[in-house]
């Protein structure tokens, strides 16, 4: 028959069949269907027995004492409000020519944290804060939300708080996208008019021993991710042995920039499914000539296990732990605000991490 709207046709069962009809004629379209509710699954559970079901995996957490307490911490308003917070409250005394300032940036820096832990605007950020300061008996003023706001476009360092062991470091290296504000969805639903989508992209470098970010970039939705390995390793003076990231960052632009920073670093980033050798890749075979080689023989899941690429699910761990701690969206409106955000929220978590993290162990494995 020919082809007709979806209001042209309607589907109604009469008792055990399915009949397809035309609403303007009445008339069926095609021989009833016999219908079997059993059959009637969604898409995702279709032949679902026949599927292969990957294990999960189980684990236990041994220091259990330890980490519930540094998950007690982490809502203490303590761990954010510190005494080197108060103390260096006030700003110095300028010694250029230009109005002083009555703030240090280490009390701005305090109170983007409190308003990006607690997820509170910066009024209420800044009514927290002051009563912190009632409840302490501190003597101090509060810098109100304008100041605030002003001062988190010009901030120019802040700490990532994230000190790691004596060995050379592993980095992980990923990226994820940040909503910014927006009408968005609202103004589609409403007006009709197609609102024009923007978004941020926030490059992560983490340390694979520690957990914390060693790194961070903020940049547009329109730069690739190869572009920002090289502002990445630029932040880390920590020796570095070891640079794992995923296919996105698959190339010769990669491999120089990591060879730059030092010759003897191991790069694990699995190549392409259209990857070819180099032309030297009989003679002098690169890294990338390598990983080809062994998937070739080994498989791909192979070489993900004899390269250890499993490990680079801890970053996917600490973009989730952004997400769901400081959220999808930034708040700031302005891209030098956005920026010192995202570098604060970095300082959140790393702070967070340092409270106490959990020491998972594997026990057993649970099939699907």
């Amino acid at each position: 028959f020919k082809q007709k709207t979806a209001y042209e046709i309607g589907v109604r069962l009469v008792g055990s069949e399915m009949c397809i009809r035309d609403r303007a004629s009445g008339g069926l379209l095609g021989s009833p269907v016999q219908f079997n509710p059993d059959n009637c699954c969604m898409p995702n559970k279709h032949n679902s027995k026949g599927r292969h079901h990957i294990s999960k995996m189980k684990f236990t957490v041994r220091n259990w004492r330890e980490y519930d307490a540094a998950l007690r911490a982490r809502g203490s308003l303590t761990l954010w409000v510190t005494p080197e917070a108060i103390d260096r409250w006030s700003a110095l005394p300028r010694t250029t020519r230009g109005g002083q300032s009555s703030y240090s940036d280490l009390a701005i820096e305090t109170s983007l944290m409190l308003r990006l832990v607690f997820r509170q605007p910066l009024r209420q950020a800044e009514g927290l804060m002051a009563s912190i300061f009632e409840l302490l008996g501190v003597e101090l003023k509060v810098p109100d939300h304008s100041t605030v706001s002003r001062r988190a476009m010009v901030l120019k360092s802040i700490s990532r708080q994230s000190v790691l062991p004596a060995d050379p470091a592993h980095i992980l290296i990923d990226s994820t996208g940040l909503k910014v504000f927006g009408a968005g969805e609202w103004l589609q639903e409403k007006h009709g008019q197609k609102s024009r989508r923007s978004w941020r992209k926030l490059h992560l470098a983490v340390d694979a021993n520690t957990g914390l970010i060693v790194a961070s970039v903020l940049t547009e939705q329109d730069l690739d991710d190869p572009s920002q390995v090289e502002p990445l390793l630029n932040q880390i003076e920590h020796e570095i042995d070891r640079v794992t990231a995923d296919g996105a960052y698959d190339g010769e632009p990669t491999y120089d920039t990591i060879a730059k920073r030092d010759q003897q670093i191991e790069v694990v980033i699995p190549p392409r499914v259209t990857a070819q050798p180099s032309a030297q890749s009989e003679t002098d075979p690169t890294t990338r000539d390598t990983h080809l080689l062994m998937i070739q023989s080994l498989g791909r899941l192979g070489w993900q296990e004899a390269v250890g690429y499993g490990t680079r699910a801890l970053v996917e761990t600490t973009m989730g732990r952004f997400k769901a701690i400081i959220g999808p969206r930034l708040r700031a409106r302005d891209w030098r605000g956005q920026c010192t955000e995202a570098a604060v929220a970095v300082a959140v978590l790393n702070r967070m991490l340092s409270a106490g993290r959990p020491n998972s162990v594997r026990t057993s494995v649970v099939v699907a």
